[in-house]
């Protein structure tokens, strides 16, 4: 029997709904292109999750297997592994080619077959492994290479109309979640079954807003206690107390677009230490939001923040950035690093970006108000200012719950 290194498997014969319209990825590839050009570059070889579901609209599942989309001056072709069969071509906007792995390195048989050898060549050099870098030197055999990461995040910070729309469906639908927690929360229950909840609750939501979709990743990291203490600490099996803090985190997944939800809860009652620090972070919160504007620069709102919360002697109690931006992204691909409230980010803020603001304070355990407190609305760049697509409510007059 003939065992191929490739083939294409064009299974079903038509291209199922993509996330946006043709045009959306036609208007993405020609950006892409418009960097190629810049570069004098040939070929393109993507390998991250988010650059293949941003340009292609195919997000692939590993599995320990190599992945790419291909983008040449006139066409997109992504490769995937046998596993995967139809999907990859029905669920992306170009061709698509199948390797297998009856021998070791057919998949960068393919790429190379499709990019020729001896060739400028693009890459995503925040992706690849040393190892992978080595393969695609030795089949490809560039005469130069180019990193192209910083200026494809570059081009996906700035939104579409079409991506903006569909973020807001992604908030709407944390909202949902986040409603559903609130429902589900007593004393007694856990924080996995509150979790299931939020996410069976999205899920629905989702597949009603979008029945054409494929549904996957999404997730809620509901917290309690001295779980709070960490942005991502994942769900226990721990049962609710009276007088707990609570951290309610809603990850709505849209064909790999992340929104998000987090509010601070208490269970029945909140004493006076924890309310003065909720209240704190709740003040903080709005200040952030008020700064989010055109012109403003993400490290000038960070230093504002900084010195509104030294004001109140709680500095000391913040752990990360206050804010990123959102679009194709998720807990394990994809990072807009060049958008986050952070110090040593000096990007500038425009209309089209989307931006989170989630301030955190965390008070060590053993101290009054110990527990983790933060608060996170998305907002959109406008021309003139920041429109915010997060509905549910924050702060202790909506969430003592109980």
């Amino acid at each position: 029997m003939n065992r191929p290194e490739q083939y294409r498997f064009h299974n079903g014969g038509q291209k199922h709904t993509l996330p946006f319209a043709d045009e959306e990825y036609h208007d993405r590839l020609e950006g892409l292109r418009d960097i190629m050009e810049l570069h004098d570059l040939d070929a393109v070889v993507l390998t991250s999750m988010h650059n293949i579901a941003y340009y292609s609209g195919f997000l692939y599942c590993s599995f320990g297997r190599p992945y790419a989309a291909v983008v040449t001056k006139t066409d997109c072709i992504t490769v995937s592994a046998g596993i995967d069969a139809g999907q990859p071509w029905r669920r992306s906007i170009g061709d698509n080619i199948t390797y297998t792995d009856w021998a070791r390195d057919n998949f960068w048989c393919v790429v190379a077959g499709i990019t020729g050898t001896g060739k400028a060549i693009g890459c995503e050099a925040d992706h690849l492994t040393m190892e992978r870098a080595e393969k695609l030197n030795t089949f490809l055999r560039p005469k130069r290479g180019v990193d192209v990461s910083a200026a494809t995040m570059q081009q996906r910070m700035m939104k579409s109309a079409a991506e903006i729309a569909l973020i807001k469906h992604g908030a709407n639908v944390a909202d949902v979640g986040g409603y559903a927690i609130r429902e589900a929360i007593a004393e007694g229950a856990s924080e996995l079954e509150i979790a299931i909840a939020g996410r069976d609750a999205m899920e629905r939501e989702i597949a009603k807003r979008f029945p054409d979709a494929e549904y996957r990743d999404t997730w809620v990291w509901f917290q309690s206690g001295l779980n709070t203490d960490g942005a991502h600490n994942p769900v226990t099996n721990r049962k609710l107390r009276r007088g707990d803090i609570l951290s309610l985190n809603c990850f709505p997944m849209i064909s790999g677009y992340y929104t998000a939800l987090e509010r601070t809860l208490f269970l029945g009652e909140v004493d006076p230490a924890s309310l003065k620090v909720w209240e704190a972070n709740v003040a903080a919160h709005e200040y952030g939001m008020s700064l989010l504007k055109p012109g403003v620069s993400c490290a000038a709102v960070t230093a504002q923040i900084n010195d509104f919360l030294s004001e109140r002697q709680m500095l000391q109690y913040r752990t990360f950035g206050y804010g990123h931006s959102f679009g194709v992204l998720s807990h394990y691909y994809g990072r807009e690093a060049g958008l986050e409230l952070r110090e040593d980010i000096d990007t500038v803020l425009e209309p089209g970006m989307v931006i989170s603001m989630e301030p955190m304070l965390t008070i060590p355990d053993g101290q009054p108000g110990a527990g983790g407190y933060r608060e996170h609305d998305i907002l959109v760049i406008t021309e003139d200012g920041a429109e915010n697509i997060t509905g549910y409510p924050y702060g202790p007059g909506f969430n003592v719950v109980g």
